[in-house]
């Protein structure tokens, strides 16, 4: 199906006024990540004054001494992310304790950082610093520590009560992550026992109501402060018809904005690495075609490398246009100046469980208002602004108001493990701000049982407790710490560590056969992991060489940084092992055991009669994914995989070939002559 071309939009049928002003949608403004602002050319101190926090420094400073919970909500460049831990700072509130400010990505934390030392006149890491996983900037004088939330949790496993602190900012708390909604939980029973710890919660202003209510309770009293911000009027507009290709029609639409609008940047909302790098081919092949070397190409996503994402921040040179093409991630995660236009895809990238197939898929599916709102939010910011919108306004009108909270969708089977790992027993009644579906809670239960996490009492085991320690999926760390008896650390540590980066083969435009030929190279008969492993090998013995990168279509970046995360996992092993963990194995029948002793809950059984595998745990049908060793290949009669994408159909990836024999010799108590319990 060819896709049609976008150059026909349509402005939304509304009541009043066909422009949509952001400052009536109050939900558009979030949680701004200010690096670059348009008030720069102002001495510092000037700039902290014209931002629109400024007006609510007395009232925030008010409300936190009188109450122990503020939910603070705030149009897109209020401040209130770099402001309001300095108001805290200067009003005297670090001299008994740290003030701390969760962010949901590392980017962010030093970001915010930066910005806050360079306004107090400081170097980075003495009163305004950071801590990220793998990265600590803060010093004895730190007095502002800017967190995410992974290591705010770390912090309250070493601290129950965070005596250390003496402020919490929760910021981006709409995200509503995992992670986030266990930190609202147990952050709700430190403030009973901890009463002069305060609480700031940042979050979208229709929210703000729901975590007023949260927190509310005889012994804890919350208020809610709105932080008005200044906006420009945005126009949405709206395709006439449903649109074939986003990705094209959003290197489209680039084209025509840049023919025929004014200055200004653009951003484009696409749903994952993938397709980002796809649009920026395809715009900067335009731009080559037409010789305009006024359009200046980035991307933007949560896998590049930091010094890649800082360059969307760096001004552009006079008279060039910036298009900037991200993933959700510049939502609210950052604040980019001289946005007037955004391209909105109207769909996301997000991870759903099914407790009873005992399956996690990747979607594509569409966004919500809210996140529709966000996005537009993003122009208007400096002057009045465009927004594309490449679905029509019945479609927006059909989306949900708000996305569901991750932990109402998602596999339990690692946070379940970490509220085990912080003393939380009954997992069933302890205060979620999302409360998950039963199903899942059971599930999780079962497959930790079933892995030896837990116990038949629901107590973590002590090999629950390293799994916990590697950050990863359960049943990735569990590969790992069998590897010890497999005597294969050396080649799990690698395939675990591939298996945590996306894109490891880059595909040129018009060249994808020369792509696929340079990747059937490296497959092996065993599978997928084994494929992994065999790339990863040939990158070290060429010494990393990029040119070789480059002409086998590999990412360099990528395997570079599979090779940073080797070196981490490979430290938690080592910690957590008093067993030699160099060990390498030549056998591939021993490397193929090691994987199903951790993958064996996600195994499948060829369906000679559907043509298609069947997963052992409900039966369901799943099919190869084209980007398999084993796609067009005779299919093994039993495989295990690591997850699976959802298309039109159920695609498993990471796929490797297994002895069924090997399962029920793994895990007897799981199958059952040759069935697995789950289907039971």
């Amino acid at each position: 199906m060819h896709a049609r071309s976008v150059n026909r939009f349509k402005k939304p049928r509304l009541d009043d006024d066909d422009d949509v002003d952001i400052n009536e949608q109050q939900s558009a403004a979030e949680a701004p990540k200010v690096v670059f602002n348009a008030l720069s050319v102002y001495p510092l101190k000037t700039q902290r004054e014209r931002l629109p926090v400024f007006q609510c420094r007395r009232e925030i400073l008010y409300l936190i001494e009188n109450c122990q919970v503020l939910v603070l909500t705030g149009e897109t460049g209020s401040g209130k992310s770099t402001q309001v831990p300095q108001y805290l700072h200067e009003a005297g509130w670090s001299s008994t304790g740290l003030i701390a400010v969760s962010q949901p990505r590392r980017m962010a934390c030093v970001n915010l950082a930066k910005r806050v030392a360079e306004e107090m006149g400081q170097l980075l890491g003495q009163v305004a610093g950071y801590t990220v996983r793998f990265d600590n900037c803060i010093s004895k004088q730190t007095k502002i520590k800017y967190l995410t939330e992974g290591i705010l949790i770390n912090e309250i496993q070493g601290d129950p009560l965070l005596t250390k602190y003496s402020v919490l900012m929760l910021d981006e708390a709409h995200e509503m992550s995992l992670l986030m909604d266990i930190c609202l939980g147990l952050l709700k029973k430190i403030l009973r026992r901890r009463r002069d710890l305060k609480l700031i919660v940042s979050s979208a202003t229709l929210d703000a109501d729901k975590f007023k209510k949260y927190f509310t309770t005889q012994y804890i009293k919350a208020e809610i402060l709105n932080v008005q911000g200044r906006t420009h009027p945005v126009t949405v507009h709206y395709v006439t018809d449903p649109v074939a290709d986003y990705v094209k029609a959003s290197a489209e639409t680039v084209q025509k904005i840049h023919e025929t609008q004014p200055a200004g940047h653009v951003l484009v909302f696409l749903t994952g690495e993938k397709e980002v790098d796809e649009c920026c081919s395809l715009i900067k092949e335009y731009a080559l075609s037409q010789r305009h070397n006024k359009l200046f190409v980035l991307p933007l996503y949560g896998a590049l490398p930091a010094k890649d994402q800082m360059k969307v921040f760096e001004p552009a040179s006079p008279h060039v246009r910036k298009v900037i093409v991200a993933t959700n991630i510049a939502e609210t995660s950052v604040t980019i100046n001289g946005i007037v236009y955004v391209i909105d895809c109207g769909f996301v990238k997000i991870k759903c469980y099914n407790p009873i197939a005992g399956i996690d898929t990747l979607l594509v599916a569409p966004t919500s208002k809210s996140s529709a709102l966000q996005r537009t939010g993003r122009a208007g910011r400096i002057a009045p602004g465009k927004s594309y919108r490449l679905y029509t306004q019945e479609s927006y009108l059909g989306l949900r108001e708000f996305s569901i909270p991750e932990m109402q969708r998602s596999n339990l089977t690692w946070t379940v493990l970490l509220l085990k790992s912080l003393g939380v027993d009954n997992i069933v009644r302890f205060d979620y701000m999302s409360p998950p579906p039963s199903k899942i809670l059971v599930n999780a239960m079962e497959i930790l049982h079933a892995h030896g996490a837990i116990d038949h009492e629901g107590k973590m085991t002590e090999l629950g407790a390293k799994i916990i320690q590697f950050n990863c999926d359960v049943l990735q760390a569990k590969i790992l710490l069998k590897s010890i008896e497999f005597g294969c650390s050396s080649e799990m540590l690698t395939i675990v560590a591939m298996m945590q980066v996306d894109n490891i083969f880059v595909v040129p435009h018009q060249k994808e056969r020369n792509m696929r030929k340079a990747k059937y190279q490296f497959f092996v008969e065993e599978g997928d992991l084994l494929s992994l492993l065999n790339i990863y090998t040939s990158f070290v013995e060429k010494q990393k060489n990029k040119q070789w990168c480059h002409d086998m279509f590999l990412n360099y970046k990528s395997l570079c940084k599979v090779s940073e995360i080797r070196n981490r996992f490979k430290a938690i092993l080592i910690k957590t092992s008093s067993k030699e963990i160099l060990s390498s194995c030549s056998n591939p029948v021993e490397l193929c055991q090691c994987i199903a002793s951790g993958f064996f809950t996600n195994a499948a059984y060829w369906h000679a009669t559907s043509g298609q595998y069947r997963s052992l745990c409900g039966n369901h049908p799943l099919d190869v994914h084209p980007d398999s060793a084993f796609f067009s290949q005779r299919p093994p009669k039993c495989v295990v995989f690591g997850d699976v994408v959802a298309t039109h159909k159920l695609f498993m990836k990471h796929i490797t070939a297994v002895n069924e024999s090997w399962l029920t010799e793994i895990a007897p108590n799981f199958f059952r002559m040759g069935t697995s319990v789950c289907e039971n």
